[in-house]
């Protein structure tokens, strides 16, 4: 079966931008005082229904940038767009996945998947949508589990519920599989892209994983090191997404080739700066 996230990427090039970000800037004060550059002008476009996968080296500012389109966090230089309009704060049309789900261990995994719902005082009228959700994700039968009684894959999988109950445009994922064993990682990948066939919505993805960015991805944005700039946008073209296949193979060793040189490189310059 030929791959319909393909022939969908395709379809998006002549649509408008969902979200800009335009030579945008971050930095942050260290332990020592000294700032340190996290971003420096970052330039991407991403357009509606897209599933777009960001990788790096640790420390090249993947977080910073989802946080940035999140609204969690405010560029220092630059701007960043959503439909057209800057960024101003959260909200509810971009949801966000953290690493380790965040779930709220007082509250069953009902209510963690509800909290939205009530926070914004339309839960009477929407509540039937949390069995949906949870049934979605595949965790019908444990609505009145705690955080503790459930696995991690499990867990994520209630973030995830929890994130799509609010309808978002855009669903941001902070390596949300970071922490899971290869089987269980590989079961919740599958369920991401059922959901991103089944809501056609916008999903951005930090990930450390080459394979996972590959799977998931329309197209890849390689960063380098710190400070984090987008050194490459590798678009994904496979007929299937066949972790075996030599297609596949071939797009591994092309990231793998790409993220070597930038850490190698990373490498070379520390080295002349210690002597």
């Amino acid at each position: 079966m030929s791959d319909e996230r393909d022939i969908q990427a395709h379809d998006l090039v002549h649509e408008q931008s969902l979200i800009g970000i335009n030579h945008v800037g971050r930095d942050f004060v260290g332990p020592d005082g000294v700032a340190v550059t996290a971003l420096s002008d970052i330039n991407l476009e991403i357009r509606p229904g897209e599933l777009v996968s960001v990788i790096g080296p640790s420390g090249c500012g993947k977080t910073t940038l989802l946080r940035l389109i999140s609204g969690l966090d405010a560029p220092q230089r630059g701007s960043v767009t959503f439909k057209g309009h800057p960024i101003e704060g959260p909200n509810p049309e971009r949801g966000y996945v953290f690493q380790q789900g965040s779930l709220f261990p007082w509250l069953t995994v009902e209510e963690n998947v509800a909290f939205g719902l009530k926070a914004q005082g339309v839960y009477s009228g929407r509540k039937g949508e949390v069995a949906e959700y949870l049934g979605k994700v595949g965790l019908t039968g444990f609505e009145q589990s705690y955080p503790h009684q459930i696995s991690g894959g499990m867990a994520q999988r209630v973030a995830i519920a929890r994130a799509l109950i609010d309808r978002p445009k855009v669903l941001l994922l902070d390596e949300p599989m970071g922490a899971l064993d290869s089987f269980t990682r590989a079961d919740l990948q599958d369920t991401l892209l059922d959901l991103w066939e089944l809501y056609h919505m916008t999903m951005i993805l930090v990930t450390h994983d080459v394979d996972e960015a590959i799977y998931l991805g329309n197209r890849v944005v390689i960063m380098t090191p710190r400070p984090g700039r987008i050194k490459e946008i590798v678009p994904i073209d496979l007929a299937h997404r066949d972790r075996v296949s030599d297609d596949f193979a071939a797009y591994r060793k092309l990231l793998l080739t790409k993220l070597h040189f930038e850490t190698q490189k990373t490498a070379e310059n520390h080295s002349g700066e210690e002597q």
